[in-house]
């Protein structure tokens, strides 16, 4: 029992290198590797110089192998080869290609180990030819750029292994050694290769996290202009439903004897009234009291609890973006009437929207705001010229068209928005009075890139 304990820890030993020793083989053996770059015609230049490279090492190898190491024709071409086809296939498979290139090293050692002496004049490089240095540090860096850092390091351990014991212990005739040069950069080359990897990796995941970040702004905008609009139709919605239900408790009176039937009517209707104002509030409500401070007065004078705007106050709106800076011109076509509730706020928040995002992407430019009302609704322009000087970085570009296509489904119209042929920006929103879904009178259409209107087409009327 006492034996068996003392050996204990040489098996543990033991079973441990031999752990190592499969991982090792696992990690140099794997063919599993990241994929190359995208590839432009750009991207083949350093191909190019690695197949120019290739060649060299191979011209240069044979010459010194044939000339300096006396081996013969088919055998220096062969060992001046290996090298040069382990950068070439270092390209794509660099695992083989690692391995290749250190075989070749040890053929061609173990070839040269007898003929090292022959030459006294000059010491011939070995174990590593110069050729075969070269080759490997380019072999070396592919790999490390294609796989992860501990093979990387593990392809340099054997590296190093098998160079101190082909030099070290085995030895050989007086020789330049290239042992310690060989290790040296090496080394050196698996460390910016995986200072390369690391920067190119970080890049990538720098470039997710932005883009991930720029999906969860426009989502985050998308909902908060969705609660924004909730809340006001809260308010619009709920001051009809309590008018809905001070007629009904009213009509009453105005009557003169009224009926038995007709009490229980109008009874029963400021009760379904009250019944839908109270869920309306309990649904929509909450998204007012959520934070009552988001809606930071748009307008001088207006506050959270104050009513919602209407096309009423666009005067007060053009001059307070006057004050902020921007030429702002403004026009009103057709014969004024009042308008349902949501399409007056729609479009007062429509041209709000887009001025802002004059004075937020259009430095310098005018804008002319026109407003034109038609038999079956409303037409809404904001337009702005040139922009005189480039605009800053703004990373909620393009959010607030979200905001604006919502106002205008939800009436059941539609918005456009692009670029002018002058180099100016313009949207165009076109809010039907009518409900979603009823039918709608044929007016004048606009056109949103040049603004002017044609009289209806007859064949464009398919209800």
């Amino acid at each position: 029992m006492t034996e068996t304990g003392a050996r204990r820890p040489e098996w543990i030993g033991i079973g441990r290198v031999l752990r190592w020793l499969r991982i090792l083989r696992d990690d140099l053996c794997t063919v599993r590797l990241d994929p190359l770059p995208p590839s432009v015609w750009l991207r083949w230049l350093p191909h190019g110089v690695l197949c120019l490279a290739a060649f060299g090492v191979t011209l240069g190898g044979i010459a010194q192998l044939s000339d300096n190491g006396h081996l013969g024709p088919g055998l220096a071409s062969l060992l001046g080869l290996a090298p040069g086809g382990a950068v070439v296939l270092a390209m794509w498979r660099p695992v083989p290609a690692w391995w290749l290139s250190t075989g070749a090293m040890l053929v061609g050692a173990v070839a040269l180990h007898g003929r090292l002496g022959m030459t006294a004049q000059a010491l011939f490089t070995w174990p590593w030819t110069t050729a075969g240095i070269i080759a490997h540090l380019l072999v070396l860096l592919l790999l490390t750029l294609r796989v992860r850092a501990r093979v990387a390091v593990e392809a340099l351990a054997v590296t190093v292994v098998v160079t101190w014991l082909l030099d070290g212990v085995w030895g050989a005739p007086p020789h330049q050694s290239t042992s310690v040069v060989t290790v040296v950069l090496a080394a050196i080359v698996v460390a910016l290769g995986t200072a390369l990897r690391g920067r190119r990796e970080a890049r990538a995941e720098l470039g997710r996290q932005a883009s991930l970040t720029e999906e969860e702004r426009a989502r985050r905008t998308l909902l908060e202009e969705r609660s924004r609009i909730a809340r006001e139709l809260h308010d619009v919605v709920a001051h009809h439903m309590s008018v809905i239900s001070i007629q009904a408790q009213v009509a009453p009176h105005l009557v003169e004897n009224p009926s038995d039937e007709l009490r229980e009517n109008l009874d029963g209707i400021r009760q379904n009234a009250l019944e839908a104002l109270t869920e309306l509030r309990r649904v929509l409500g909450v998204l007012r009291s959520e934070s009552p401070d988001e809606d930071a007065p748009d307008d001088p004078g207006t506050g959270p609890h104050s009513p919602q705007p209407t096309l009423d106050r666009l005067d007060t709106l053009v001059e307070n973006t006057r004050a902020a800076g921007l030429t702002v011109t403004a026009r009103t076509n057709g014969e004024r009437r009042p308008m349902q509730s949501g399409v007056e706020l729609s479009a007062y928040r429509i041209v709000q929207e887009a001025l802002s995002n004059v004075l937020r992407h259009a430095p310098g430019a005018t804008a002319h705001v026109e407003i034109e009302y038609i038999p079956y609704g409303l037409l809404v322009s904001v337009a702005n010229s040139r922009p005189t000087r480039p605009a800053p970085p703004s990373p909620g570009a393009g959010h607030g068209l979200l905001g604006m296509r919502e106002r205008a489904a939800m009436l059941g119209g539609s918005l456009t928005a692009g670029p002018r042929p002058d180099g100016g920006y313009r949207v165009f929103a076109e809010l039907p009075a009518a409900a979603p879904g009823a039918h709608l009178v044929p007016g004048p259409t606009a056109d949103p890139t040049t603004g002017t209107t044609r009289a209806p087409d007859p064949k464009d009327d398919h209800a």
